[in-house]
């Protein structure tokens, strides 16, 4: 089996780590570089961002903020950045927030010191070339983009979500520092645990996996599901931060040198037609997608099922695989995620649009079990009529 895995980046983890950023930011900018520290609203009315950049200026670093992001970053707001990103002649970017903050920040790494659309990156119309250095200080535990390759940016004129994917956007050092996390909504803990589960899950199970993805996604299945009822139930169970921190950094270990598959393509397209958080839409697909994926690849679901303990080691495949659908819907459900049905606005004449855009999808090609719009414009029909029971 031929396979490529990189992790160039340098995690940095444990409570009160964040205090160390200047330090970690001296290993790749002089003194008095100016940094652009990208967040958004949320984080910084959380008062997480002030301390860093007071770090920062008693560290002799200059300092600019962007914190125009959205909860599915838009081009434009990429292009937003990365002017002011050569307006203020910034070197290096630090991320602080989650996954938009810091897919944000890597689009404005290799736009500012570049130019470009992000769309010519991914048509191949610009080499991914001279990206800036980018520092990440994750929020959540979910996103695992800070350590992966990919930027997922919403087109705002057509509504499509594109992926920039180079190893220049691997971030060089992520921090991850489980107390910021403790103030995280109940809401946002359970849906960005569950988009971690399915990083581990699509990553360990995609066409592009690898041996040592696998080891990483196996591991971070169980974690993830054995601590992400504890901090959705007690948010200040610092340990079991810590652990879903873990859990979230293996699975994005697991996918970043693989791919994600079917129910990303299609959270994408959720997310881009009507706004709905990542991690939402990832939850409400995953079971369906695992009922449509398992009929091609038995064995593989059920060993799944076993790292999770949604099935006996004993089971027959066939048994665990059942057990593995109705419980991962059970799992999504205890964690107060809505039906498809329950999104606002959601509109079952959108269905083509969003079979149509996850087609498109450049993982679509990685699932498990071949795809084709017609089997997504299924998938959503019966997430949206016939929860899994």
């Amino acid at each position: 089996m031929n396979f490529d895995y990189y992790c160039q980046t340098k995690i940095v983890m444990g409570p009160g780590r964040v205090r160390e950023v200047p330090d970690l930011l001296s290993e790749v900018a002089v003194d008095g570089a100016v940094v652009m520290v990208v967040s958004d609203r949320g984080v910084k009315e959380a008062g997480i961002v002030e301390p860093v950049i007071n770090s920062l200026k008693n560290a002799r670093y200059e300092v600019v903020e962007f914190n125009q992001v959205s909860q599915n970053p838009r081009d434009t707001e990429c292009l937003m950045g990365a002017e002011v990103f050569q307006k203020e002649k910034a070197s290096v970017v630090i991320a602080i927030g989650g996954g938009s903050p810091i897919d944000t920040a890597k689009a404005i790494a290799l736009l500012g010191p570049n130019g470009g659309r992000p769309e010519e990156y991914v048509e191949g119309k610009r080499a991914y070339v001279n990206a800036a250095p980018i520092l990440c200080v994750p929020t959540t535990a979910g996103t695992g983009s800070e350590v992966t390759r990919s930027s997922v940016i919403t087109l705002a004129d057509s509504h499509r979500k594109i992926t920039l994917k180079h190893s220049m956007l691997r971030p060089v050092t992520a921090v991850l520092d489980p107390e910021l996390t403790l103030s995280v909504p109940k809401a946002v803990t359970a849906a960005t645990g569950v988009d971690a589960l399915v990083h581990a899950i699509e990553g360990y199970s995609c066409k592009g996996t690898n041996p040592v993805s696998q080891a990483m996604g196996a591991r971070a299945m169980e974690v993830i599901v054995q601590h992400l009822p504890q901090v959705f139930e007690d948010g200040e169970d610092l340990e079991a931060r810590a652990k879903m921190q873990e859990g979230s950094l293996l699975a994005g270990l697991c996918f970043g040198s693989a791919d994600v598959a079917a129910v990303h393509c299609l959270a994408e397209a959720l997310g881009s037609l009507y706004d709905t958080p990542h991690g939402v839409a990832n939850a409400i697909f995953l079971p369906h997608v695992m009922e449509f994926n398992a009929q091609e690849n038995v064995p593989l679901h059920a060993e799944m099922a076993r790292f999770m303990k949604m099935a006996e080691d004993n089971d027959p495949d066939e048994e665990a695989v059942e057990k593995f659908v109705r419980q991962i819907y059970a799992f999504t459900k205890q964690l107060n995620i809505p039906l498809l049905s329950e999104i606002p606005s959601v509109q079952e004449e959108d269905f083509e649009r969003m079979a149509e855009l996850a087609e498109r999808n450049n993982s679509t090609p990685s699932n498990v079990r071949s795809i084709t719009k017609e089997d997504y414009l299924q998938i959503l029909n019966a997430a949206y009529k016939s929860p899994i029971l």
